[in-house]
């Protein structure tokens, strides 16, 4: 008799993770002496912690501190550095009482849409989109409303756009950088929209991770200045270079900070002690991170001058996070098979559209530009050779 299975077993699979295995194995088949894979599958910065960050997580473990459960939220330290840091860079006061630290932004997104809506809801989300959100909702019992946008409206969601959504939905969740395309809201699109939402009952969860990644042609800016009732999710991941650490943040609005230390408790007991004291002393390390940052725009640039001479010349604008969005409609029409031969032909794992954009995916493929800057700048001329062969 076969035995039932959850509707969260059927969620999809997050593509990338499948592209990362098809690279390792990929890796391991080549001869010493080739050329190896140049990693643009996964938003994963190849700087790893900055020093400052990891020399305090030494220290802590060597005078024997015992390392175990912290509160829910986090440690009262961290909670402090993070509220001063909205203080410092956006002049927003947040009360360390609403900072809620979390295993990665990815363990936050749970415990947000377990907080602000019930199955059946239906939360709002630009296509393309970072798959996690449509997939944990899905696991949920919630419905995601997805938002086809293009070029015309720079991969973001427009008032406009909301506006003609009827019924409402319950929930909106925006990215700014965002993921895949890196484009950004504008403060003043930003503000519109986390007021609009607020006045008509839509509860707002920005994701703010690439903070810190943005490249000046549009300005940062956080849903805290906007809006009380937003939920804000952040991360030590992408500026911090803290991937593996898992730990992250959320800016929560006052009525669903208990009701999220309640579900943290039970799901989480708490984020790992030793990630956050490494993640407090990160905020030290702003040089190290600053130069990291400029190892980033370099790439971008560079990717940017070489990519359209190699045949890739429909790239959404780049405003942050290190992500290309790349049309190739005029390479393909199956973007998963186009990417398994360049990883094949030219030695280069990028991630297909369809892992972000279920419906016109398969035109399109993203490129990550965090590794190494010397194997960045390889990626034009490889790909530039290996299309003139194809």
């Amino acid at each position: 008799m076969a035995l039932k299975a959850g509707r969260g077993a059927a969620a999809p699979p997050f593509l990338v993770m499948d592209v990362i295995a098809a690279a390792n194995a990929r890796a391991a088949s080549l001869p010493a002496d080739a050329p190896g894979i140049l990693r643009m599958e996964v938003g994963q910065p190849g700087t790893g912690a900055p020093r400052g960050a990891a020399e305090a997580a030494i220290r802590a473990l060597q005078a024997g501190a015992p390392m175990g459960y912290t509160e829910a939220f986090g440690l009262a330290s961290l909670r402090a550095r993070i509220a001063g840091h909205y203080g410092a860079k956006y002049g927003v006061a947040v009360a360390p009482a609403r900072i809620a630290v979390t295993v990665g932004a990815s363990g936050a997104f749970p415990l947000a849409f377990l907080a602000a809506f019930d199955a059946g809801d239906r939360v709002a989300m630009a296509a393309p989109f970072y798959p996690p959100y449509a997939n944990i909702l899905t696991a949920l019992g919630m419905r995601p409303v997805l938002l086809p946008c293009d070029a015309a409206t720079r991969f973001q969601p427009t008032l406009a756009m909301l506006e003609k959504l009827d019924p409402l939905p319950d929930g909106l969740v925006v990215a700014s950088p965002c993921n895949p395309a890196g484009t950004m809201l504008a403060p003043a699109e930003l503000s519109a929209i986390a007021r609009w939402c607020h006045a008509n009952g839509v509860r707002l969860v920005s994701d703010e991770i690439y903070h810190g990644l943005s490249w000046g042609t549009v300005a940062e800016s956080t849903a805290a200045a906007f809006s009380d009732s937003a939920v804000v999710v952040n991360s030590f991941s992408k500026y911090w270079s803290m991937t593996g650490w898992r730990i992250g943040w959320m800016v929560l609005p006052e009525d669903l900070v208990r009701p999220v230390e309640c579900l943290a408790q039970n799901m989480f007991i708490s984020a790992p002690h030793v990630a956050q004291v490494a993640a407090e002393a990160a905020f030290d390390c702003t040089e190290e991170l600053e130069a990291n940052r400029s190892a980033y725009a370099r790439s971008r640039a560079a990717l940017l001058e070489g990519l359209p001479k190699a045949g890739f010349d429909r790239i959404a604008a780049a405003d942050g996070a290190f992500y290309l969005w790349c049309d190739i409609g005029h390479l393909t029409n199956d973007s998963v098979a186009f990417a398994a031969r360049m990883l094949e032909g030219a030695g280069i794992a990028a991630t297909p559209g369809v892992d972000f954009d279920r419906d016109r995916g398969a035109r399109f493929l993203r490129f990550s530009y965090c590794g190494p800057e010397a194997a960045m700048a390889q990626a034009p001329g490889r790909l530039k050779g290996w299309l003139g062969r194809s």
